[in-house]
């Protein structure tokens, strides 16, 4: 089966769930009220995005294996009977009419272990804290075959295209990315599914007075001295951008940051596949070059999580050499 029969389903799954992300995210107050649970709005998206992801994949009409993050035993408990009536509710604006059971069947069959030759990956609301503040999130499908990501698409539903706008506020498009193996790299209006793809590429020179970075919001997701340290090695001010989810992918694939770093935190925690297959994709079919912290290239034959790898340097090529011997020279996750 060729990739645009994949792509085209993976476009309409992901453009699907950005409506109803969207939509959930702009009515916290209500599921809250609804839910009495102050999480719970981002729990409805979770399980809504992965359901609608799973209707549309399997409507491709082959084999689906989907490894994804939510499973259902705690939504099918009495006590959580609200948050599974949301749900389906959230599902029903995308396939009105399917049943609670069908629902739940659907979020289930994202439980592959990836060991497949062929699978797809699944985050449905990657960056729940911006979700929950009202910022940037995203919703990220990829493909792998053979251990190598060759299809991504990443809706972003608050993410302005235009660069003269703020990361930090949610935008009214939002923007789609996609990218298929050695076939490029383009964004397209989140909520205009007919718009041309704009190609999109990682700068070819320095964006400005020494590093412009971006890294997460959450403290523990990243040691930000580590990345603080590297800025410092090339000079000029260190303003890093912050913001959740996979969007920093996007935002360095379309020339709006050198790069991306995420310095490993903890010696224990291992990378998910989820977390990076979509945007490293996007961001490699853009120019940009995405490896681990020691430059090693991000290695998707091992299962749920990228066990050999650590941290990630997503990075435009005139800035990622420099940085992987910045992280060599000042001994950066040699102790972590």
């Amino acid at each position: 089966m060729s990739h645009e029969i994949h792509l085209s389903a993976a476009l309409g799954a992901v453009r699907h769930a950005c409506r109803v992300a969207r939509a959930i995210q702009q009515d916290l107050g209500r599921v809250r009220e609804i839910t009495k649970d102050d999480r719970s709005p981002v729990t409805v998206a979770d399980f809504a995005v992965q359901a609608i992801v799973a209707m549309a994949i399997r409507g491709i009409g082959q084999e689906t294996r989907i490894v994804g993050e939510e499973y259902t035993a705690e939504l099918r408990r009495d006590e959580h009977a609200a948050v599974l009536e949301a749900v389906v509710a959230a599902v029903h604006t995308y396939r009105p009419g399917v049943s609670a059971e069908e629902v739940l069947d659907a979020i289930d069959t994202c439980n592959h272990d990836a060991s497949a030759e062929a699978y797809w990956a699944l985050d449905p609301i990657d960056g729940t804290k911006g979700f929950l503040r009202g910022q940037q999130y995203a919703i990220a499908l990829a493909r792998i075959e053979d251990g190598r990501v060759v299809l991504g698409v990443m809706g972003c539903p608050n993410l302005p295209a235009d660069f003269s706008r703020p990361l930090e506020k949610p935008d009214t498009h939002g923007t789609i990315y996609g990218a298929v193996h050695q076939g490029g790299a383009w964004e397209l209006p989140a909520d205009e599914p007919s718009a041309q793809r704009n190609p999109i590429a990682a700068a070819a020179e320095p964006i400005g007075e020494g590093l412009r970075i971006c890294e997460s919001v959450e403290k523990t997701h990243s040691k930000r001295s580590d990345a603080a340290r590297i800025v410092e090695a090339f000079g000029g001010p260190a303003q890093p951008v912050r913001l959740d989810s996979q969007c920093k992918y996007a935002v360095v694939a379309r020339g709006q940051a050198d790069a991306y770093l995420r310095m490993p935190a903890s010696r224990t925690y291992v990378e998910k596949i989820w977390d990076h297959a979509a945007g490293s994709i996007i961001a490699t079919e853009a120019g940009a070059v995405v490896t681990d912290i020691t430059g090693a290239a991000l290695d998707f034959t091992h299962g749920r999580q990228l066990e050999t790898n650590r941290g990630i340097v997503c990075a435009a090529p005139h800035a990622h050499g420099r940085i992987i011997e910045a992280i060599d020279r000042l001994g950066i996750g040699a102790t972590v």
